[in-house]
């Protein structure tokens, strides 16, 4: 009998989480296993999609990993149009998406709000509230978001990178626009506005040790998010932390962690929705698919207009920056229904998480 079989699944501590991101070859298969009954008995197997839009590449903040980082002035800076993201929206509602994911730069000036207040009501006007509303637009304060949540939006991603404070300065620069405290203070303050509330990580940093990545699982678990968006770091040789690529474990090794991380998160948090990054593609071709086997149950399909994703470059090799999302769709069925999946047409996937939490049911 192996180490792994003498775990208790249910009540996993760092020690035994430092050991099962470690895993490889068929102990890694038994991980991998695992993990998916746990999925299939909590959540099912139903993947749902996102329409992913990309509505700005503008960003006030500097972070040390990021591709549109604010000094990263050598790509073209872009703004949708109001009439853009609206088609996107109209879109995805007419070939069955039950959500839209909207992410952008970091930005807080009264015309940016305004005006994603103002998409996010004729969003729910134009389709009957029939799409869910997942924003990933950073930190702002609790009235922009009570205006966004009135809005239309329900879901909210903001992603902390490492739970590890002293990492986390060396990954964003020393100031107040660079807070860990006001980063984890503004995930409570979306808890308590009533969103459906996810955070995320970056695994395979510099300087990142297996202790600390099993630490940013039970750091996600201790703040009882919602759901979870993480996946490998893929370097961008425009910004500061490029310099470290030398010291990076393999993209190869950062996948396969990766994977591990997706699988300890579902046995740590049963009923949370995970998703299966664009990151992972960008190594493995099948990477988001490897994913949801292994306990991701989200998945988002970039919808932004073709004439823009070459602009919205947060790492280098990001896939889908060519590709009509029609070919994509077609293809993503297919290969979900390989795995034994299938795909959630016309339905939000609100967390399961998130309405236990919130006693939405028993």
């Amino acid at each position: 009998m192996s180490k792994f079989d003498n775990i208790d699944f249910n009540s996993l501590t760092q020690a035994d989480l430092v050991y099962l991101l470690g895993l490889k070859g068929k102990e890694q298969k038994k991980l991998i296993e695992k993990a998916r009954e746990v999925k299939l008995k909590s959540v099912g197997n139903i993947v749902y999609l996102r329409g992913l839009i990309e509505y700005s590449n503008v960003c006030a903040k500097n972070c040390h990993y990021c591709g549109i980082r604010r000094d990263n002035t050598t790509d073209s800076k872009y703004v949708l149009t109001h009439d853009e993201v609206l088609s996107c929206a109209e879109y995805a509602y007419s070939k069955g998406f039950g959500s839209l994911a909207i992410q952008s730069g970091e930005i807080s000036n009264t015309n940016f709000v305004n005006t994603v207040e103002s998409f996010l009501k004729e969003i729910k006007l134009k389709t009957n509230d029939g799409l869910g509303v997942t924003l990933s637009m950073g930190e702002q304060s609790e009235e922009v978001f009570k205006r966004w949540l009135d809005a239309g939006a329900h879901r909210y991603l903001l992603r902390v990178e490492t739970s590890n404070r002293e990492l986390y300065k060396k990954l964003h620069p020393n100031d107040n626009l660079h807070n860990f405290d006001n980063r984890v203070n503004t995930l409570k303050l979306l808890q308590k506005l009533g969103y459906n509330t996810g955070s995320g990580v970056m695994i395979g940093l510099p300087f990142q040790t297996l202790e600390d990545l099993a630490n940013d699982l039970l750091f996600l678990k201790e703040l009882n998010v919602d759901m979870v968006g993480m996946g490998p770091y893929v370097e961008h040789a425009k910004t500061p932390l490029y310099k470290y690529k030398g010291e990076l474990l393999p993209v190869s090794e950062r996948f396969e962690l990766t994977i591990n991380m997706v699988a300890c998160l579902r046995l740590l948090m049963p009923n949370i929705n995970i998703a299966a990054t664009t990151a992972m593609q960008a190594i493995v071709k099948n990477g988001r698919e490897q994913a949801i086997i292994a306990g991701a149950n989200v998945i988002m399909p970039n919808i932004t207009p073709l004439k823009y994703r070459e602009n919205y470059l947060l790492y280098k090799d990001k896939p889908g920056t060519k590709e009509q999302i029609e070919d994509s769709i077609e293809s993503l069925t297919k290969s979900i229904k390989g795995i034994g999946h299938s795909i959630g047409f016309n339905e939000r996937g609100d967390s399961l998480h998130f309405k236990i939490r919130n006693k939405i049911i028993g």
